[in-house]
């Protein structure tokens, strides 16, 4: 259901919402441009509709004259000796321009290759997963005041793949949880808190249960605590913060919430339905050598190559990555044209309530930048 609801974004609300953090810990983009004054981007179209909602992508900023030229990819599971990598094609590209775009990828449940999507994190070290989640204006949802900003650690917990048969119908996972991972993701917290100016990080937890694992993340952010003083510091534990999260979100509007691997992974789905989906939700992995930005949603094998597919997360991501390179006045342009295009109710897709294709709601963005 929409509202009725005028041009509303400024400069203020971009920032404060997707700004990634380019410091010590993390690093700048460090891309280079080519002959033509452009920089070079990596475009990783995916499955399912990923081609087509990465296709809405290169259009917009072909009409917001963005100064990048894409190369384009394709990640399917390279399969050696029982091991699942990524087509050295990829990897090169990604190696070269520091910087990546990613739909959605299919990944088996319960057999077959490991999820690239985690192939991917661990093959550049993206140890840092940015999920905000903010209500859009002009889209109602059962919540109106949504304004969180979550970092997952990246790399380890429960997803590190350490998984064994015991005896025969026992199964074994291993949650690994170090202290120089668990330090890094901390310090992004902090820095991303600064940044944007929330100057509160939040723990979440679950160090009353698992002692040693959540206890030695929980510590690690305490430590790294000291290093910023002027940033408030305070943890709960996940299964009250889901709790409180669903019942007034806007506890968690003035705070960086940094966690686990699997919790960032669930609480980020949370929020995201608090405000209408995956489909409104931009996602970031940073890394100190590259980052890839994404649509989190699914392939969609149903809809695709119908032309129904809502582009919004992917061109949401795009603006993460925009600002990432230091391009917030696209980024500006690009969100404000997009969020303003829901907002009119016009041109909707099947998901967001409308009847409009992925090419409607794409020339409709388009009109409006």
């Amino acid at each position: 259901m929409l509202k009725n609801c005028t041009r509303y974004l400024s400069p203020s609300f971009g920032s404060r919402l997707y700004s990634s953090v380019s410091n010590k810990s993390v690093g700048s983009y460090s891309g280079v441009k080519n002959e033509r004054g452009n920089y070079i981007a990596t475009m990783i179209p995916g499955d399912g509709i990923g081609p087509e909602i990465s296709q809405s992508v290169v259009k917009i900023f072909e009409a917001a004259k963005v100064p990048i030229e894409w190369e384009n990819v394709e990640v399917t599971p390279v399969m050696k000796d029982g091991v699942t990598s990524i087509p050295k094609p990829a990897v090169d590209s990604i190696m070269k321009t520091k910087i990546a775009l990613k739909g959605p990828l299919m990944t088996p449940i319960g057999k077959g290759f490991v999820s690239l999507n985690l192939l991917l994190r661990r093959t550049f070290n993206l140890y840092a997963n940015v999920r905000p989640c903010k209500s859009i204006p002009g889209y109602a949802t059962l919540y109106d005041n949504v304004d969180t900003v979550l970092i997952r650690e990246n790399t380890e917990g429960e997803y590190s793949g350490i998984e064994h048969e015991v005896v025969d119908g026992v199964m074994q996972s291993i949650k690994l949880i170090t202290s120089p991972a668990s330090r890094r993701v901390a310090r992004f917290a902090f820095e991303h808190a600064l940044v944007t100016g929330r100057n509160h990080v939040t723990v979440i937890h679950k160090a009353n249960i698992m002692k040693l694992s959540d206890g030695l993340f929980l510590q690690a952010c305490l430590d790294i605590s000291k290093e910023y003083p002027d940033v408030k510091l305070d943890s709960v534990v996940l299964d009250r913060a889901c709790m409180q999260i669903v019942k007034n979100p806007d506890v968690f509007s003035s705070t960086v919430m940094v966690m686990p691997n699997l919790y960032g992974d669930i609480l980020s789905d949370m929020c995201a339905g608090l405000i209408g989906g995956l489909g409104l939700t931009p996602s970031g992995n940073i890394g100190k050598d590259a980052s890839i930005f994404e649509s989190v949603h699914g392939t969609a094998p149903d809809i695709a190559g119908k032309n129904m597919a809502n582009p919004t997360a992917l061109i949401l991501s795009s603006c993460m990555m925009l600002e990432h390179m230091n391009l917030a006045e696209k980024a500006f342009a690009i969100r404000n044209a997009t969020l303003n295009t829901i907002a009119e109710g016009k041109h909707l897709t099947g998901d967001l309530g409308g009847s409009a294709t992925t090419t409607d709601f794409t020339s409709a963005i388009i009109a409006n930048l």
